[in-house]
This record gives structure tokens, C-alpha cells and sequence, in this order.
């Protein structure tokens, strides 16, 4: 009962005028963000975080969080038509997506993933409203210890995730941390690394860093691969056309693959790092495993789009769930939206919810609204975002960067910052350039201080003895975690292998 009466007082705090108008302006900006190759919601998401200054802390995240999601829906637009991914959350969406619009069948999958994102996206808003208290009052009993142990699994858990590229991902995260100690030491007062300039006392701020990052990188990088220089096949589509909407078989064929990606997608958005990237690709691969038709994926099954788009905005959802309740960002776009956060003086983990419950709450709300809008922006205004996509990277590229350059700029009024925006776009291609993690940096710069704090008063508390990790069961069964983490990549391989040579004898004795 606590969890409706919560949830309540979350929308009596979301139905204001003003908080209503900015989960709708929130929605139409990720749409077009979405829409936009080579942008995504991070990029999104840093580009617009200094436009909300302005604005009260709670409409504030909501309009940011109505972009993260939103983005979801819009990426899906563009892998559909013109077989380009938004971000690399819907890469698993051409698959099956832009196969069924060279067929003519672009309208039917662009509503069933409208569909798909609204079901995943109200399922992982139920999920958020049970999960999310349940994982607080757990977290709640954290002392430093277990909150030290948590932000390391949670990096550990991105970089591990991350593929063939670890020692990359880990570099990367390391990168992040060594910004991280610029500024004053908490500790001893004294300053670290900031070369006499008094604008670095306080540390290197987390927008330009993050604007850089995912902004003028991913820019850079686009133009780098030639994105200036394409010519996209355009598949048009309308509203009016004759066989827009999708038949009965349609939505027979996705009923299931909806369901077990928005679960799954949220599962796998709650574990930090993971992402809605891997829980798409999961989902495209469980779906094909369990089809009796598995020769018609990557050819057109609309089973093979519908599960990935229910994954993508499941696990966007699932992301929420460390990011309020442990203040882990579970990806990227959530490192974005903690950086929001503590620009507001809110700080997320466990106190959230008991502290700030009308913030949490009016948060949690948003995403029931917000999706319902969404679908309907969706059945409604497809051909409007679709025309977005014919806008050539061409033109986006000045206008992004002067937004880029303009948004930081206007936060603190400072040409240093501007620098290290600059600096770290130019950072950023390099990383994208050569496998490294732009995620992995800004995760492990929003979570640095946090885990130096932990690990000092840890250590405080414990008289500077380490065991004190050994003596907690709590930190304890963390620290199996953490070693499981750092065993994966080193068993799996190994076991791949030998499956791979018993197979191969295998088939030497088949006469």
C-alpha cells in the first residue's frame, strides 16, 4: 500500500502545468534527438542539460528523463528507414526493421515498435515502482564499505561487459578517475593537479566533460567515417498509404517477443554498465533461438524487431533503478542525468526516496505519462520525425557544435570550461577511433569522488585495516561479486576454447 500511496503523491507532484509542458517538451526533444544519426540520448542529454538551469529541480529531471527515453523511441525511425542506427541501442532494429520497409512495410514496423517501446516502457515503469523501494531499503543498511564495493562492481561490470576491448575499458575508466582527483583533496585540503589555475579548485566540472565527450566527439567521429559525405536511401512513408498499420498476424507474432524483451530488457538495465546495447542483442538472439521460422530473421520478421525495441526501452527503464536507489548510473545517459542531479543538490542512493519522495516519486510518475505520450506522438506524427532523418549531417554538424560551444559557455560563464569541452571532444574521437569507452570515462568521473569518500572513511572507520571488507557479510558477498567479475574474462575464453577442440574431435571420429 506504501507504494501506491507513494506513487499518488508522485503524480499530484507531476500534474502541475509547468511539469506537464516539460515531460512534453522532454518527449518531442528526444524524439528528434533519437532521430538524429551519430547523436543518442547521452549526447542528447549533455547537449541539453545546461538549457534547464532555469528551470525547478523536479521539471527539470523530468523533461531530462522524458529525452532518455525518448531518444529510445526516435532511434528506431532512422534503423527502420534508411538503415541507421540512432545509437547503438537500436542497432539490433535494422536487423529485421529496415529488411520489412524495402519490402513496403515501413508503417507497420514503425508502429509495432512504437508499441513494443510503450509496453517495455510501462512495464519497466511498474517494475521501477516495486523495485525501487525494495532495492532502497536494502541499500539504506550500506555502510562506506559496501558503498566503496558497489561503484567498483558497477565499473567492473561495464568493463566487462564491453567486449574483446577490457584493457580498453578499463583505461578508460581509469581516465575518468584521474579527472576525477582535480581539485581539492577532501581529506587533507590540499590542491590536486590544478596547475595554479583558480578556476580548477573546484574540480573539472562534469558538463563540458561530458558535452565533449559525447557531443563534439561523436561529431568528430561521424565526420571522420565521411557521414558528411553520404547519401542515405530514404524509404518514404504516410499515414494515408494503404497498409500503414499493422494486420492481426503482426501483433500475434510480437505479442510473446514483447513480453520476454521488456523483462528481460529490465533486467538487464539493472545491472550497471550492461545497458540497453547488449539487452537488445540479447533479446534479437533469445527470439531467433525460439522461433520455429528462425530462416526469416534478418529478412523481415517482425518478431525480430519487436523484441529488441521491447528490450532497448525496458533496460532504459531498469538503468533508473541503480541511478535512485544506489547512485550507480547504470549507462551513459544515466551518468548524464546523475550529473543533473547533483547539479540540483540532490544526491542520489538510498536517501533519495525518504529525503526527496515527491522528487523520486514525480520522477517515477513521469515515466507512465511519458510513454503514453510517446505512443502517441508515435501513431501520430511518424512521418513528421521521419522527414528529420533526410536532413544531411552536413548541416547538423555546425549547428550541434554551436550548441555544444554555447551550452557550456552559458553554465559558468567560462572560457575554461569551453577549453576542456573542446579538449575532450577531440578526446573523445580518439577513444571512439580506437575501441576505448566515452561511457566508462564519464561513469567513472561522476563516480570517482564517491568512491574516494567511501574508501577514506572506510578506512577511517576501520583504523586503516582492509579487513574490515572481510568482516561485514554484506561487503563480503560483494566482494565475491567483484572476483566473479574478474574471473569472467579470464574462464570464458578458455572455455570457448575448449568446447571449440571438443567439437572439432569430435567431428574427426564421426566416420
Amino acid at each position: 500500500m506504501d507504494v501506491f500511496a507513494d506513487l499518488g503523491q508522485g503524480i499530484l507532484a507531476l500534474l502541475t502545468v509547468q511539469n506537464v509542458l516539460l515531460l512534453g517538451a522532454g518527449v518531442l526533444l528526444g524524439m528528434v534527438v533519437g532521430v538524429m544519426p551519430g547523436l543518442g540520448p547521452s549526447a542528447g542529454l549533455a547537449i541539453l542539460l545546461p538549457l534547464t538551469f532555469a528551470l525547478e529541480p523536479t521539471g527539470a529531471i523530468i523533461m531530462l528523463a522524458a529525452v532518455y527515453y525518448g531518444a529510445m523511441y526516435g532511434g528506431t525511425i532512422t534503423s527502420v528507414l534508411i538503415n541507421t542506427p540512432g545509437e547503438s541501442a537500436t542497432v539490433a532494429s535494422t536487423f529485421d526493421g529496415y529488411p520489412l520497409a524495402r519490402k513496403g512495410r515501413a508503417g507497420p514496423a514503425l508502429v509495432m515498435a512504437a508499441v513494443a517501446s510503450f509496453v517495455a516502457g510501462t512495464i519497466g515503469a511498474v517494475l521501477i515502482s516495486v523495485a525501487a523501494p525494495a532495492t532502497a531499503a536494502v541499500a539504506a543498511s550500506f555502510g562506506p564499505p559496501e558503498l566503496f564495493l558497489v561503484v567498483v562492481a558497477g565499473l567492473l561490470t561495464l568493463i566487462v561487459v564491453i567486449g574483446r576491448h577490457r584493457l580498453l575499458g578499463a583505461l578508460s575508466a581509469l581516465i575518468g578517475f584521474g579527472l576525477a582527483t582535480v581539485g581539492v583533496d577532501v581529506g587533507g585540503g590540499e590542491q590536486r593537479y590544478t596547475f595554479g589555475s583558480t578556476e580548477l579548485i573546484n574540480g573539472i566540472d562534469f558538463i563540458p566533460v561530458a558535452i565533449g565527450l559525447f557531443g563534439i566527439g561523436e561529431i568528430l567521429h561521424t565526420l571522420w567515417r565521411g557521414g558528411h559525405l553520404e547519401r542515405l536511401g530514404y524509404v518514404h512513408v504516410s499515414r494515408r498509404a494503404r497498409g500503414f498499420w499493422p494486420n492481426r498476424e503482426d501483433y500475434r507474432e510480437s505479442r510473446g517477443p514483447i513480453v520476454r524483451g521488456s523483462f528481460l530488457g529490465f533486467l538487464v538495465g539493472t545491472a550497471p554498465g550492461a545497458g540497453a546495447t547488449v539487452a537488445s542483442l540479447m533479446s534479437y538472439n533469445l527470439e531467433k533461438s525460439l522461433s520455429r521460422t528462425p530462416e526469416r530473421f534478418g529478412k523481415g520478421a517482425m518478431a525480430g524487431l519487436a523484441g529488441p525495441e521491447a528490450a532497448n526501452n525496458g533496460a532504459s527503464a531498469g538503468a533508473m533503478v541503480p541511478l535512485l536507489t544506489l547512485g550507480i548510473p547504470g549507462s551513459a545517459s544515466t551518468a548524464v542525468l546523475m550529473g543533473g542531479f547533483l547539479m540540483w543538490g540532490l544526491q542520489p542512493g538510498p536517501l533519495l526516496m525518504e529525503q526527496n519522495p515527491e522528487f523520486a516519486w514525480g520522477l517515477i510518475a513521469s515515466m507512465y505519462l511519458g510513454n503514453v505520450m510517446l505512443l502517441l506522438v508515435n501513431l501520430f506524427c511518424i512521418p513528421v520525425f521521419a522527414s528529420i532523418a533526410r536532413v544531411p549531417f552536413r548541416v547538423l554538424a555546425p549547428i550541434i557544435i554551436a550548441l555544444c560551444v554555447a551550452g557550456t559557455y552559458t553554465v559558468n560563464g567560462s572560457i575554461v570550461e569551453v577549453g576542456i569541452m573542446l579538449a575532450c571532444g577531440v578526446l573523445g574521437f580518439f577513444m571512439r577511433r580506437f575501441g576505448m569507452s566515452p561511457a566508462a570515462l564519464v561513469i567513472a568521473l561522476v563516480l570517482g569522488p564517491l568512491a574516494e569518500e567511501t574508501l577514506r572513511q572506510t578506512m577511517i572507520i576501520s583504523g586503516g585495516d582492509p579487513s574490515i571488507f572481510l568482516q561485514r557479510t554484506t561487503s563480503l558477498v560483494l566482494l565475491v561479486v567483484i572476483a566473479v567479475l574478474l574471473l569472467v574474462p579470464l574462464v570464458l575464453p578458455r572455455l570457448r576454447r575448449a568446447v571449440a577442440a571438443r567439437n572439432r574431435t569430435n567431428g574427426t571420429l564421426v566416420p
